[in-house]
């Protein structure tokens, strides 16, 4: 397993998290283990990395897994404080549900852990209905959403992920809502949480996650199970450890738990956070300021690598000289990483003080504006 990641990483193995620098690889054929998931993959999210797949591309059904999605949108679309009203049309669903019944008042926030935690598909059409009106229109919105996301082999019909007609996705594209849901602060927080209490008009409930590896694999992060008898057993999880998240995806996988904690264990022994420092102050010539040169430097960069990987090398690439006035902050050049011959990351060069324009006698200003203005022309020719 460790030559095949090595291999995929080879074909990128390192990259800005500041988003200044992102780009993508993935692999383009299965691990050669045993697996008895019909679909898997292991992706890192800040490079785009596809660290191990298995048929990762087949549409099938992803049972609750779906719920990510209506998670993302509650978040993106109600505040939390949000009472609702539960209306009888969105009780209308089978499988598993916290109880809620017509009537009944609870807060947006109370629907999205109910959601995530005890998978209810009560609180799926809740929020669905608060959000949209009906589901075909909420159905809309989340394929809106997930081709925002670049999950071109996703669609959506059902806020919950019950069985319906044409309602699918890939464990590629579940890893990309995955990687976006855990950009959101509400939604991360929920996924990882073990336990929440929830009010419900006048009752208190308490719901617990479904995810086992939330207190099982070191630096789980959640994120969501699902099970229909047609989509067999689906499951999303990440992990975070020394500054790396990895996300993994199964579709139809018996033995789950037991995969999702052998992708990741595999993939955090071969991958580690750098962080790598900014190189030595450099000056750079100023003309017409109150000083004559203005120090430049870059910012910390952290990347992620294998963990046999050469540390890269910075090197600036600043302007030959600049005019005053200067900001401090102002962007003069940029700071290549290199590894052997190969720009893997770039960061801005930046001012780290201001420089005034020189101040000057009236009786000066069209000879000093003469002077200078030939220089210039001197210069860019």
């Amino acid at each position: 397993m460790y030559k095949f990641l090595k291999t995929a990483f080879l074909a990128l193995a390192i990259v800005c998290l500041s988003g200044r620098l992102v780009a993508h690889t993935s692999a383009k054929e299965a691990l050669p283990v045993s697996s008895s998931a019909s679909s898997a993959i292991l992706y890192e999210p800040s490079t785009g990395t596809v660290l191990y797949e298995k048929n990762a591309h087949i549409k099938r059904p992803m049972a609750s897994t779906t719920k990510l999605m209506t998670a993302l949108l509650t978040a993106e679309c109600l505040p939390p404080d949000r009472v609702v009203t539960v209306r009888r049309e969105a009780l209308e669903v089978i499988g598993s549900t916290v109880g809620l019944q017509a009537g009944d008042r609870l807060t947006v926030r109370d629907l999205l852990y109910a959601l995530l935690l005890a998978s209810g598909n009560d609180a799926a059409n809740v929020l669905a209905f608060e959000t949209d009106g009906s589901l075909d229109a909420y159905a809309a919105r989340m394929n809106a959403r997930a081709e925002a996301i670049g999950m071109t082999d996703t669609r959506f019909v059902t806020p919950s992920g019950l069985d319906a007609e044409g309602h699918g996705s890939t464990a590629y594209d579940m890893a990309l809502l995955a990687a976006e849901v855990l950009k959101n602060d509400r939604t991360a927080e929920a996924c990882a949480t073990v336990t929440a209490d929830i009010v419900v008009s006048d009752r208190v409930l308490t719901v617990r996650n479904h995810n086992r590896l939330l207190t099982e694999l070191e630096g789980c992060v959640g994120m969501k199970t699902g099970y229909t008898s047609q989509s067999g057993r689906c499951l999303v999880t990440a992990a975070t450890r020394d500054g790396v998240t990895l996300i993994a995806v199964t579709l139809d996988c018996a033995d789950d738990w037991a995969e999702h904690r052998a992708m990741l264990e595999e993939g955090f022994a071969c991958v580690k956070n750098v962080v790598c420092e900014p190189p030595a102050l450099t000056e750079i010539p100023v003309f017409g300021g109150t000083s004559a040169s203005v120090s430049v430097t870059g910012e910390p960069v952290s990347f992620v690598g294998l963990r046999d990987a050469e540390t890269p090398k910075a090197s600036v690439r600043a302007v030959p000289y600049v005019w005053a006035p200067i900001e401090a902050g102002e962007t003069l050049g940029t700071v290549e990483y290199r590894v052997g011959d190969t720009v893997v990351a770039t960061a801005p060069l930046v001012a780290t003080a201001s420089v005034d324009v020189m101040p000057r006698a009236p009786f000066l200003t069209r000879v000093w504006d003469m002077f200078f203005g030939m220089l210039r022309e001197l210069l860019s020719g």
